[in-house]
């Protein structure tokens, strides 16, 4: 049996955590899916047997998965940050989230098919934001017009 962390983030699902794991962990490196626990008995959304929650990892971030029904959504205030090194790496967090059901939003966020947020965040544009300045400055200005994080676009901005 393995113990349980101290601290997990509990994501709520209204009925797909599992499937959400299961692309999760296909999707993003240091990620899998655990234990998947079904309901003892019938529960408001859902019925004795159906899967209750899931365990799993998200780049070495430990959650769980609740099936809880429809009573509450996700929302913007919770995001997974990925950190990516390139365009390429960039390109294919971000096409996997949105080319599988998910929706484009702005500045490097995007959501996946389960309503979660991702923000999808090249190092360049986080290590030009901490450097302060006019280079910070350029640089925030470049990525409030994109939704996609242009990787060359921001390290030209980072330039002037």
């Amino acid at each position: 049996m393995n113990k349980q962390p101290k601290n997990t983030v509990c994501l709520w699902y209204e009925k797909d955590a599992e499937a959400a794991a299961k692309f999760y962990a296909a999707t993003f490196p240091d990620s899998k899916v655990g234990a998947v626990f079904h309901a003892p008995s019938d529960f408001p959304s859902g019925k004795k047997g159906d899967v209750l929650t899931v365990e799993f990892t998200v780049c070495g971030v430990p959650c769980v998965g609740l099936n809880g029904g429809p009573a509450f959504k996700q929302s913007e205030a919770f995001s997974f940050q990925i950190a990516t090194d390139n365009q390429k790496e960039t390109d294919r967090y971000w096409n996997a989230i949105v080319g599988n059901g998910g929706k484009e939003s702005a500045c490097g966020w995007c959501k996946d098919r389960w309503g979660v947020s991702w923000q999808i965040t090249p190092r360049v544009l986080t290590d030009a934001l901490a450097a302060g300045g006019a280079e910070a400055k350029r640089v925030f200005d470049a990525m409030m017009t994109m939704q996609k994080i242009d990787v060359a676009a921001i390290e030209a901005a980072r330039r002037g």
